[in-house]
């Protein structure tokens, strides 16, 4: 522009569109820095998701709080979500579903005790639920163990059948950990839906030959193993989505990689923004933002 209009300067020019040249400067410089802040912002958001590929918005922005308290960054939560949007950095949810519940057999189905629960301390309650992985070779199926309290996946474990010998693998880690920990003041209760699995013989057996109340839901309803199912979730869509996987060893190796990332690392608004491990390890007091999704919701009608 200053080529093709060499007599038209910067004084006319801020006269033109009634502003001072001071002004101009001020906002050529606040326009810099606006620019200097999202980079840095852009920049720390795919270091983040170098590890938690599929971190959205809100746990992005609790893990921003110091990064931008360093840098004196001032930054809403919107904001960073218009900025990412604009960076087409938004994650998209995508949800499929394959049956891992076989609830129609003849083995013994245990009340569900939940109802109107909430857990007081970590390992007080434990949620547990299959989901399956799809790897090159077809499916694939990891049973988790969650405390409810602190959100810690306390076991877990990959196999390729359902078998209840498999599940029982992922008990045998949780009661495993909980030795390591200080001794519970409440009795343990272990929920889970009425599948084949958790209804063996096998698996009941060794509940209580721990002294651990067993509970089950009663009906189709998500909301009765909610936590359980949003863990699934968490660990399938955030973690191992990004992973092309050939043999169940590696399967293995990525899930355990996976799992203790999300225990140490990923932060959750049901615990205070805090990490599962630590609130578990440490038994803290949290922030109780969490919904009781295993409680009954009541209707109103208007």
């Amino acid at each position: 522009m200053r080529n093709d209009y060499p007599n038209l300067g910067l004084f006319k020019l801020c006269g033109w569109f009634g502003l001072t040249r001071q002004a101009y400067y001020k906002y050529n410089r606040k326009s810099l820095e606006e620019s200097k802040v999202e980079d840095l912002i852009i920049k720390e958001v795919l270091i983040i998701r170098q590890l938690h590929k599929q971190m959205g918005v809100r746990k992005l922005y609790d893990k921003l709080q110091i990064f931008m308290f360093e840098h004196q960054i001032k930054m809403g939560r919107d904001a960073l979500f218009n900025l990412l949007s604009s960076n087409k950095l938004l994650i998209r949810r995508r949800q499929r579903r394959v049956q891992t519940t076989q609830s129609t057999h003849w083995l013994r189905k245990y009340p569900n005790l939940i109802r109107n629960f909430t857990p007081a301390s970590p390992n007080h309650l434990w949620v547990s639920d299959i989901t399956y992985w799809r790897i090159e070779t077809g499916f694939i199926y990891i049973s988790l163990i969650t405390d409810a309290y602190s959100h810690k996946v306390v076991g877990y474990h990959v196999a390729e059948s359902l078998s209840s010998i498999e599940t029982i693998k992922a008990l045998k880690m949780a009661l495993f950990d909980m030795t390591r920990k200080p001794k519970r003041h409440h009795k343990l209760i272990h929920h889970s839906d009425r599948g084949l699995q958790y209804c063996s013989q096998d698996y009941t057996s060794l509940l209580k030959s721990k002294n651990i109340k067993i509970s089950m839901t009663e009906s189709g309803d998500p909301l009765e193993n909610s936590i359980a199912e949003r863990i699934n979730g968490i660990i399938k869509e955030e973690y191992l989505k990004h992973y092309s996987v050939k043999t169940i060893e590696e399967a293995k190796r990525i899930l355990d990689l996976n799992i203790k990332l999300y225990n140490k690392d990923r932060p959750h608004n049901s615990i205070g923004n805090l990490y599962p491990e630590q609130v578990h390890n440490l038994n803290l007091k949290t922030k109780k933002l969490w919904r009781t999704y295993y409680k009954k919701k009541t209707t109103l009608v208007t």
